[in-house]
């Protein structure tokens, strides 16, 4: 069984709302879900590291804020260059989502940035694997999965609104996409390691 940990910041609840969506397609898949959320000004990540150690894949959620990752996220990775000495992340899987207000927001500066981090500890990445949603300008889009098209992790748009009713459904539902992938490859990547070390015991 695999474990995917969740390290994420929500600054006004729409990230967490996509992260248990995560999480939902992680134990659909089979996989156990740990939610990581980071305090908006925490500083000290020493159980958050304990709790990733044994994770199988580790999936980072920020809002994008300014064109790039929050504060908090940034005091997250800034913080793993203790782990990033040691190495102890490398070959676990990665993969990322974010949301912001508009249908751009330059979310692709933040996921791009997720991802030179995770290359950084030596992780493999894992995109959506979805091609672009169907893209018209009918209401009837919002429900379609990958609507914002992204190939490098999840996009969600918040519009502005409260996270009672946005990110909409096709954008949760994406979400939920990425952590049953996530889940389903780590799933995959264990078994080969377990199979690799029976058969150097044997």
């Amino acid at each position: 069984m695999s474990k995917i940990a969740i390290v994420y910041h929500s600054g006004f609840g729409h990230t967490d709302v996509l992260a248990r969506d995560v999480a939902q397609g992680v134990t659909d898949s089979g996989g156990v879900a740990d939610l990581l959320r980071i305090d908006g000004l925490q500083a000290d990540f020493g159980e958050f590291f304990d709790r990733i150690a044994d994770a199988d894949a580790i999936i980072f959620g920020s809002p994008t804020y300014m064109g790039t990752v929050s504060a908090p996220m940034k005091a997250f990775m800034d913080a793993s260059a203790k782990v990033y000495f040691t190495k102890a992340w490398k070959d676990k899987l990665g993969a990322a989502f974010t949301v912001s207000g508009s249908p751009s927001g330059d979310k692709l500066n933040t996921l791009t940035s997720l991802a030179i981090f995770a290359a950084q500890h030596g992780m493999l990445w894992i995109g959506t694997g979805q091609n672009p949603g169907n893209n018209d300008d009918e209401s009837a889009a919002i429900e379609v999965e990958n609507r914002l098209g992204s190939f490098i992790g999840a996009m969600a748009q918040a519009a502005n609104d409260s996270p009672d009713v946005t990110p909409k459904a096709g954008d949760r539902a994406t979400a939920r996409s990425l952590g049953r992938r996530v889940a389903q490859a780590a799933t995959r990547w264990r078994a080969g390691i377990d199979h690799r070390a029976d058969a150097l015991l044997a």
